[in-house]
């Protein structure tokens, strides 16, 4: 058996990767998908309206409410989840067919599906990515100039609750510099990230910060 982690296995690696909104979670698992294109992204179904810039099956499968409820009745989602006030979801057969097949996946979704993936398939590697301030986060949400500023007030607060959860990750990484983050991310994939396991002392006054 191949020790690479994207190419040889015999089962795929599932890598699951959250963070708070502004984080800076896509452009940092685009980026990776460009280095190791042979890790497959999973598509996740939402019930939120595609931007301006998104299509159907690329970005997401767009689907109405009443659908994403069917497919979720009918246990079709590995994990699904109403973040703000819509529906999001993994469809479960494609990532276990990629996974049989030995091909490595990764899942860009919020904590409460990490945690309904991480009691379906144990075996998977989480990743929580923080931003290094909560000034930071500010600057990024405001710099997508995509929504009010209610919107991003909401969207702050509840930033605050989801970086509470980094404990349930095996993994932190923190997006201060973009190359170095992208590097940081690379070597978890490569099963060198021993050193950004989220039990790490040196994220103690980050959190303090962020939480505060």
């Amino acid at each position: 058996m191949s020790s690479h982690p994207v190419t040889g296995a015999a089962r795929g690696r599932l890598f699951v990767v959250a963070a708070p909104s502004g984080a800076g979670k896509t452009s940092l698992v685009k980026a990776l998908l460009e280095r190791r294109p042979l890790l497959r992204l999973s598509v996740s179904h939402t019930t939120r309206p595609a931007r301006p810039n998104e299509l159907h099956g690329r970005e997401y499968f767009f689907v109405p409410v009443e659908e994403f409820r069917k497919l979720a009745a009918q246990r079709a989602f590995l994990e699904h989840a109403q973040v703000f006030d819509n529906y999001y979801g993994t469809g479960r057969a494609p990532v276990e067919a990629d996974l049989a097949g030995g091909r490595s996946v990764i899942l860009e979704i919020d904590w409460q599906g990490a945690r309904q993936v991480r009691a379906s398939l144990p075996q998977c590697a989480t990743i929580f990515i923080l931003p290094p301030s909560r000034d930071a986060l500010e600057k990024r949400l405001r710099a997508r100039r995509t929504e009010s500023d209610a919107a991003i007030e909401r969207r702050l607060r509840d930033a605050v609750g989801d970086m509470s959860h980094w404990k349930e990750f095996d993994y932190v990484v923190v997006n201060d510099d973009f190359e170095r983050a992208l590097e940081d991310l690379t070597r978890i994939v490569d099963s060198q990230g021993d050193q950004l396991r989220a039990d790490r002392p040196a994220l103690t006054p980050l959190i303090a910060e962020l939480l505060a």
